[in-house]
């Protein structure tokens, strides 16, 4: 485009006109021209340029003015940022525009409402600096936009003080710390129709995952109204993620996760008066309801990959529906600034709470996965900002780009709004500093002063506690690790902490707790919602109602939430297996789940009493298994993740297993059909001891190691008193052990371990590689370590081997000679 053109179409406009447009038009520009015609819908629009912004600059005299109040801020003589940043607004707004640049930005507006058919169509108006969304910094919110701007007059004050606005505060500092020469910076306005999303939902995608750097999901955060409650982080919005690679595949819905926001509120039009947006308050439905409908979310998911492909990075977008039309639109696209550049790193940090008892105070979406304390400095709006103390906790209503200069300095922050797809969440993770945000009460519940410690690093959900509490910190070390022939995998449960260790090498997943989604994400009996009706606990009953408002039927949020619990657990390590194990409660853990008491016998072992697969096949339980059933199903063969293989525990008999088969079956998980595989858990001894006949019947058995010495040994586990007998590495189990592993191999089965002793003991897992056992499963934390300790056993086995066959050889070589040497002389 001309250098000196104060006008550009975006459909002019490529990559390659940063400096004359700024990233985020020449990004508008680039995704009209190259991208429309892969279906990327984006609205029309134009932009101003960097030389219309240099001849206002020229033609109100504006740069020396502005030059010398700069000179002044950063030399420190007496003038405060604030009363640097309104001193040079103050030259912006009281200029005008010269009368050709004006004549130019009426008439290509008049253009805009031609190509509209409307006679003065509804822009939105959006600030792009030139040196805006740069790969390694978000200059997230810096400028302002203003939206539902109508007719010529209102459009040129929207320009002005756009210009206005490249000289915030809170721009002014933050240029200041990425190191960018304020003069050498121009702005360029976009001109944008408006889409009415007002009357419809918008948001914000990540074509990564922000936390955890995992880059086979798109993240969708979705609201009603307008946008700028998503950008702004003043609403807590609905959250999708979606898994890329089953994207292509028109029989799958490969939603993972969908979490409903609360949406208090949204951002519509305004009518009457001289503002052009208003806040109101959402209704009851829609706040029980989701933005997006699955097809919506599957087709901005499949938009925000091609954008992410034609960058060749990952990408932060907006996105819009129209309310009037039903069509969806992709906005402004600009570069992932937090997780990207972090992608190849050759550590993982790790951190952890060490007193797993305490309970949080506040919780919240949780930015970044540290572990933070200090004192709370409760601030409620930037009028006090003056008073943050360095390196306490920001508490306050809502991250905002106007808080970076204490940001900065805060250990860590929390906030009553917002979610982790906000402009604040995104410096947030840029800055390193962790954050609980959308918390709803923390600034009324907190105390100024108050230590606390704020916890990201026990999934999504943040925690906040009461008091400074002790913490580790683990640097996992990923470079050079060896490769194995025995299968390495992990021991999970929390979906919502799966992602983090999507970077291990691990062949998978050797045990995924169903009973961990149940007790936490569910958290209701299921046979409480199947017979809803029988149910006599009254406060059960109006908590499960509150729960399961906005499902088509009870039983339906007990399998969604837990089809997408395992989705998540298995898209990370996809398409390695992930060995998920039907619910192993016993009957008292069952029964504290809500409405459970009603549904569960009371019984005196609990421990070797009506658990594992007799359950299954019993009344008490049927039709809560079939739920569970159900849930398995939806997540292989709707979100398509086939690589879930089944385990059922404390199968006790051969025939039990076939009971437990059958039911599965009715419920067409059916082994052998789409793939399924189904293992068993070798924790009884009748496992061992029948080995062969229960290896007809699955494809694999995984050794509970906890379960099989208490049985073998007759030590209850959890017994204080007999604490020092019970010992995996005993005589006894390691005899049965050895047993299994080379019996399944006999009948062609393969065998795994994932209990806790290869963790805990590393010379048990030397002995676990010395019987030739298939896979190991691990808690992440010790997955490195034991990895290398089992290369260096199979090394040390490959030597002995080797040795042993050179002997052998040289036996055989010598024995045969005599023989060699008589025949030859025959």
């Amino acid at each position: 485009m001309p250098q000196d053109s104060p006008i550009a179409w975006f459909e002019t406009l490529g990559i390659a006109d940063v400096p004359q447009v700024g990233g985020k038009n020449a990004s508008l520009g680039e995704m009209i021209r190259t991208l429309s015609a892969q279906g990327v819908r984006i609205p029309d629009g134009f932009a101003t340029t960097a030389a219309a912004y240099r001849a206002y600059l020229a033609a109100n005299g504006i740069e020396p003015a502005m030059r010398d109040r700069l000179a002044a801020l950063k030399q420190g003589r007496g003038v405060t940022l604030q009363e640097t940043g309104e001193a040079i607004r103050r030259l912006f707004l009281e200029g005008e525009f010269p009368p050709d640049l004006a004549q130019a930005i009426r008439a290509a507006y008049r253009e805009l409402a031609r190509r509209r058919a409307t006679e003065t169509p509804a822009v939105a108006v959006r600030s792009s600096a030139t040196a805006e969304d740069l790969p390694t910094a978000s200059f997230a919110g810096q400028q302002e936009t203003f939206l539902n701007v109508r007719g010529e007059a209102a459009l040129l004050d929207a320009c002005r003080r756009c210009y206005a606005s490249l000289f915030t505060d809170r721009a002014i500092s933050y240029r200041e710390a990425q190191g960018v020469d304020h003069l050498a910076v121009a702005l360029s306005v976009g001109v944008q129709v408006m889409v009415r999303s007002d009357l419809a939902g918008s948001g914000v995608i990540f074509t990564i995952d922000t936390e955890t750097g995992f880059p086979d999901v798109v993240v969708i955060s979705a609201a009603w109204g307008l946008g700028e409650t998503v950008v702004q982080g003043t609403v807590d919005p609905d959250k999708i993620l979606v898994f890329k690679p089953l994207l292509d595949d028109p029989r799958r819905v490969p939603i993972i996760e969908k979490t409903r926001g609360g949406k208090e509120r949204k951002l519509v039009y305004a009518t009457g008066g001289s503002a052009r947006t208003a806040l109101e308050a959402t209704t009851r439905r829609e706040r029980e309801s989701f933005v997006l409908q699955d097809a919506e979310a599957l087709q901005l998911a499949r938009w925000a990959v091609v954008v992410e492909r034609h960058y060749g990075r990952p990408m932060d977008l907006e996105w819009a529906k129209d309310g009037e039309t039903g069509e969806l639109f992709i906005a402004p696209a600009r570069p992932e600034t937090g997780q990207a550049g972090r992608a190849g790193a050759g550590t993982v940090r790790s951190y952890r709470l060490k007193d797993r008892r305490a309970r949080p105070l506040l919780t919240g979406a949780a930015v970044g996965d540290a572990i933070a304390t200090g004192e709370a400095c409760v601030i409620r709006s930037a009028d006090e900002i003056e008073r943050f103390r360095d390196g306490a906790i920001l508490v306050t209503e809502a991250t905002d780009p106007d808080w970076v200069p204490v940001m900065r300095r805060a250990a860590g922050i929390v906030t009553d709004h917002g979610g982790p797809t906000s402009h604040a969440a995104i410096v947030s993770r840029e800055l390193g500093v962790p954050a609980v945000v959308g918390t709803q009460r923390a600034t009324a519940l907190l105390r100024d002063g108050q230590p606390i410690t704020l916890s990201c690093a026990e999934g999504e959900e943040g925690h906040v506690y009461d008091g400074k509490l002790d913490f580790a910190v683990a640097e996992i070390d990923l470079k050079d690790l060896p490769r194995t022939r025995t299968a390495m995998m992990l021991n999970l449960a929390n979906p919502a902490t799966a992602l983090r260790w999507w970077r291990l090498p691990s062949a998978g997943v050797g045990l995924a707790r169903m009973e961990f989604i149940i007790n936490n994400h569910i958290r209701i009996h299921p046979m409480a919602l199947v017979h809803f009706d029988r149910l006599q606990d009254a406060d059960a009953k109006r908590r499960i109602e509150a729960m399961t408002r906005g499902y088509p039927d009870r039983a339906e949020y007990f399998v969604d939430r837990l089809a997408r619990g395992i989705g998540k657990l298995a898209a990370p390590f996809h398409p390695n297996p992930v060995i998920v194990r039907l619910s192993d409660f016993k009957t008292n853990e069952y029964a504290h789940l809500i409405g459970g008491a009603e549904f569960e016998p009371a019984e005196e072992n609990p421990m070797l009493g009506l658990r594992g697969a007799s359950r299954y096949y019993s009344d008490r339980y049927r039709d809560g298994f079939a739920l569970e059933c159900r849930a398995i199903r939806r997540a292989r063969e709707e979100i398509g993740l086939t690589n879930v293989v089944v385990m059922v525990p404390f199968c006790r008999t051969p025939a039990e297993a076939d009971r437990v088969l059958a039911e599965m079956a009715k419920h067409g998980l059916e082994r052998g059909r789409e793939g399924l595989q189904v293992y068993v858990m070798c924790e009884i001894p009748s496992n061992v001891i029948l080995a062969e006949e229960f290896a007809a019947r699955f494809d694999g058995f995984s050794i509970g190691s906890n379960d099989l010495t208490q049985l073998v040994l007759g030590v209850d586990r959890d017994s204080a008193e007999l604490a020092p007998l019970f010992d995996e590495r005993d005589a006894a189990v390691k005899r049965m052990i050895a047993d299994v592993i080379h019996r399944a191999h006999a009948a062609g089965v393969k065998v795994g371990i994932c209990g806790e002793a290869p963790s805990n003991h590393p010379d048990f897992a030397e002995f676990l590689v010395e019987q030739g056992i298939d896979s190991i499963s691990l808690n992440p934390d010790s997955f490195v370590g034991t990895l290398r300790r089992v290369a260096e056993t199979e090394a040390r086995l490959d030597q002995a081997r080797g040795e042993g066959r050179s002997e052998r050889d040289q036996a055989r070589s010598g024995a045969t000679a005599p023989g060699q040497r008589e025949a030859r002389a025959t």
